[in-house]
This record gives structure tokens, sequence and C-alpha cells, in this order.
């Protein structure tokens, strides 16, 4: 006889790249993993993601979002969580938008991650009116995982390449609190050339904190998507916001070690398939 608690759901909005670990790829299987039933609904299907890769085929999924929101509506589905990525339209943008109004309830937390920009740029198939919007979809959300320049973005600053600053850090999470979320987890934080990592803000009780790993060198795609995933899921497994940021940037940083160590193409996306025995652990201690 199992005696467990009610599984928790999730609805899962982001692309799907057939290769190359990213977005729903990365998602699905991550959350799953943590005992989380994962509900999706695909943005857009590529046959990769589009960094480093070229000769895609894309598929715009836009016209199916509503009447799969309608659909699931009319059947009473209820989730935990609504977590969203990339987003290829700014009516993409209002459909979600209106799926968060739709489907939010008292017991439902937004965790929206601002998929738009890294490195000082945003990504080729957005614009400084995209990143507006995105900030506006960001007010609804109840917590947001942006990186520094997405951050830079939103708040319509100059980007900062780093090494940067407590007050720095610590500034720009209280900025980004004063646009709507409840609580923050800014990416790509770094003191000094030793340790990368997070900072996380409740703006409920006003902490910030910190979660570090060892840096590793080089630039593996679709981390952001591996961090938020395991992210989210230690949130809904009961951890507090810190203690799920450091479980995330963990399991992150050794999937980057493990790929890093086998010479993989960094293009491929980080192994952490093999990662996540460590990451159950972590989530069961």
């Amino acid at each position: 006889m199992y005696n467990t608690p009610r599984q928790k759901r999730v609805a899962a909005i982001h692309d799907i790249s057939c290769f190359g670990r990213c977005s729903l790829t990365v998602a699905l299987p991550i959350i799953s993993a943590a005992g989380i039933e994962t509900s999706v609904i695909p943005t857009a299907v590529l046959s990769t993601h589009t960094g480093g890769f070229t000769g895609y085929t894309y598929r715009d999924l836009t016209g199916d979002i509503r009447p799969i929101a309608e659909h699931w509506k009319s059947l009473n589905l209820t989730f935990d969580s609504i977590y969203t990525g990339f987003l290829g339209s700014f009516e993409q943008l209002d459909i979600v938008s209106e799926f968060f109004t739709a489907f939010k309830t008292d017991k439902t937390f937004i965790m929206v991650d601002p998929v738009m920009a890294d490195n000082g740029q945003l990504y080729k198939i957005f614009t400084p009116e995209f990143a507006a919007g995105m900030t506006k979809l960001c007010t609804k959300a109840d917590i947001i995982v942006p990186n520094l320049t997405e951050a830079a973005f939103m708040l319509g600053e100059p980007y900062n390449p780093g090494p940067y600053t407590t007050d720095y850090i610590e500034s720009t999470l209280k900025k980004l609190h004063q646009l709507g979320p409840k609580k923050i987890v800014l990416t790509g934080v770094t003191f000094d050339d030793k340790l990368l990592g997070a900072a996380t803000f409740d703006g409920i009780t006003g902490q910030i904190d910190y979660a570090f790993s060892e840096r590793v060198e080089g630039y593996y795609h679709g981390t952001g998507d591996v961090f938020g995933s395991a992210l989210l899921a230690a949130i809904l497994r009961g951890f507090d916001l810190n203690q799920s940021a450091q479980i995330a940037v963990d399991f992150t940083v050794e999937s980057i070690k493990r790929t890093h160590a086998a010479g993989t193409d960094i293009r491929f996306g980080v192994n952490f398939e093999e990662s996540i025995p460590n990451f159950l652990k972590a989530l069961n201690s």
C-alpha cells in the first residue's frame, strides 16, 4: 500500500528542440524525474535549437496554444505551477498571459524564465519591443528567473558584463522585484573568477541569499533550462527559494563538468541525464 501525498502537477510552456538539450527536451525529464506530473504546451518545434546550428527547421505552434488551453479548461484541470520559457512572438506573450488568468488559483505559482538574451545581446529573433512585452508578462509571475542580460533589458539599463559587486546584484534584485514578481532568482552571478551561481530575493521577507558552485570555463547551451527546471522541481518538493537555487546550481554544474570532461560538442547541451541520480538524492535529503 502506497501512502504518498497528492502528486503535484506543472504546466510547462516552452518550445521543443528535437535535437540539442534545452527547453521542453530538458524540462519534461527533469521535472518528471522529481516525481511531479508535467503537462506540456509546445510553443514551436525546431529540428535543433538555434544556438550554433544553421539550417534548422522551425514550426510555429502559436495557433495550437489557445485550443489546448480551452480543452484543458473544459476538463477542469488545475496546476500547482505554470512554468514558461521561450516564447516566439508578441502573440504568444498575449496568449500565455491569458493562460495565466485562466488557470491561476491561490494554490498556483507562476514561474517565468524570460528567455530572450544572453552575453549582453538580445537573441537575433527578438527586438527591444519584445523585451518590453516579456517584462510585462513577468509582472504576472510569482517567480522570475532572468540572467543578468535579461535583467538589464527588463530594467532598461546598460548591460554590465561583471565581475559584479554585492551592491549591484542586490540593487538589481530589488528593482526587478519592483516590477511585480514576488521572488527573483538572478542567474550568472559572480564576484570573482572562481565561483558562479545565482542570487535569490524573497520580496515577502526581504531575504537575499546566494547559491554558488565552482565555475567551469566555456558556454554551454541549455544550462538555463536545466537550472530553471531543477529550481522549479525543488520548490515543488518543499525546499525554500535559496535551498532550491543551490540544488539547481549543483545539478547544473555537475552536468556541465560531466559534459566538459567528455569533450562533447557544446552545441549539443549538457549531460544532465547522468546527473539525475545525485539531483534526486538532494531532493530526498
